[in-house]
């Protein structure tokens, strides 16, 4: 077993001992001589365990050992002591240490605790994973599951989550693509923050910044340093939200990123290494991007590895009045209102509404309708105007008035519900005249809230 492990020790002969003897069995060692340092590398890169000294000038080990343990819980510290000194391990072990060693301690010995503390730590993030998987995971606030598209959204995420794959959601805007993201992070068991940022929402110098960090003097406003969000997601997930319009000269840095798994913050003549997630969501069809050279197909194929489509909420209306009632619970609480739920006439004007802008726009709704109802349920004269408004059955293919004209998805559904008006409403019928299948008609009057005979 091998692993990286930061060595913390003022001593330069045993830190260049235990350099040389450690790498020969295959652990990759950081080092640092005195505690502050150390904790600076634990913020800036992962490493699997910490191998400590206790004497030490400026912060003290059993201090260090302690800040260790609240900062990264996750990650073990063995510290070494004096021969026979009893009561300093004991007081490590208090500190938060996992293990100790009494000096002068063989190579073997050192190597036997470095196996333990990492085999101790790849066993609590699969009893985290685990422990989600079994209370059946965790609650996907804003996210529900009814209809069959999220469910298969929904399995596809419980399937993937534990792994270190990158994913790619796509969907249209309002889908709820972050809270997915959010979702395949807390199942995934690891330990380190999920962090977002919206690549379309600055230019592209601000952005590589904010992604990689700068050192002070890194360029004209760098008065002091500056951590990236690469390094802050450290240990846990970073959601690259709108990456499909993310600038095209930035796009070959990240790609470097990702392949190396090392960052280098602007103007910093290293690297550090990193361990995190990638979550990649877009609104956008990246592959036309790809044709139109606005996206890069290798970066593509590289955080496209898990695909994870999320319909819009006109294909999942049984998630509508559930979606609804959430939301209503939600922001009744907030206000401080007693508004239990929905009457029958708002609840069929929901259904019928196609929601342009998918489940935000459910929410603002909901969030209005509470606001201005004077009663314990959301009426029809809660709902705003456009939801009220009736829609014409007839159909128009000859008009002049460009007013008048409609689009074809328009034209097909008001010529389908002709149809299955003209069968009375027996929905075998209707697709033998429309010359489609019937679970093709059937889909189609789900998202417009139709009902018939079968």
């Amino acid at each position: 077993m091998s692993g990286r492990v930061l060595l913390v020790d003022d001593d330069d002969d045993l830190i260049s001992t235990l350099e040389l003897g450690l790498s020969q069995r295959g652990y990759r060692v950081v080092t640092a001589q005195r505690a502050e340092v150390a904790l600076q590398q634990l913020s800036a890169e992962d490493v699997d365990v910490v191998l400590t000294d206790l004497n030490m000038p400026g912060l003290g080990g059993l201090d260090f050992a302690e800040r260790v343990a609240q900062s990264h819980p996750e990650t073990p510290l063995i510290v070494l002591t004096g021969f026979g000194s009893y009561e300093s391990a004991v007081a490590a072990i208090r500190a938060g240490a996992y293990d100790f060693l009494a000096k002068p301690a063989k190579l073997d010995a050192i190597v036997i605790a470095l196996e333990r503390a990492i085999e101790h730590r790849k066993l609590r993030r699969e009893v985290a994973r685990l422990r989600v998987e079994v209370s059946g995971g965790p609650r996907l606030e804003g996210l529900v599951a009814a209809s069959e598209a999220m469910q298969r959204a929904v399995d596809l995420v419980g399937r993937v989550a534990a792994s270190q794959s990158s994913v790619l959601i796509t969907g249209e805007s309002g889908t709820g693509k972050e809270v997915l993201a959010r979702a395949i992070h807390t199942r995934s068991g690891r330990s380190g923050p999920f962090v977002a940022i919206n690549c379309a929402a600055m230019p592209e110098t601000l952005l590589e910044s904010e992604l990689f960090g700068h050192v002070r003097g890194a360029f004209t406003d760098a008065r002091e340093a500056r951590i990236g969000l690469f390094t802050e997601a450290n240990g846990g997930t970073l959601l690259l939200d709108e990456i499909g319009d993310m600038p095209i000269g930035l796009q070959p840095k990240l790609l470097r990123v990702l392949q190396e798994r090392k960052v280098r913050p602007l103007g910093a003549r290293s690297e550090h290494s990193i361990d995190v997630r990638i979550i990649a969501a877009t609104n956008r069809d990246l592959e036309e991007r790809i044709e139109q050279g606005a996206f890069r197909e290798d970066l593509y194929f590289r955080i496209n590895v898990v695909h994870v489509p999320l319909p819009p909420l006109r294909e999942r209306t049984a998630d509508i009045l559930p979606l609804a009632q959430r939301f209503l619970k939600e922001f009744a609480s907030r206000a401080g209102k007693e508004v239990k739920g929905l009457s029958a006439p708002a609840a069929a004007r929901l259904m019928k509404w196609d929601w342009p802008g998918n489940v935000r726009e459910l929410s603002n709704v909901l969030e209005r309708a509470v606001a201005i109802t004077r009663f314990d349920e959301i009426g029809v004269d809660d709902l705003p105007e456009k939801l009220l408004q009736e829609r014409t059955g007839h159909v128009v293919v000859t008009a002049n008035d460009p007013s008048e004209l409609v689009t074809l998805e328009e034209l097909e559904k008001r010529y389908i519900l002709r149809v299955l008006e003209a069968q009375q409403g027996n929905k075998a019928a209707a697709a033998r005249t429309l010359g489609i299948e019937r679970k093709t008609l059937y889909r189609k009057l789900e998202i417009w809230g139709v009902s018939g005979k079968e």
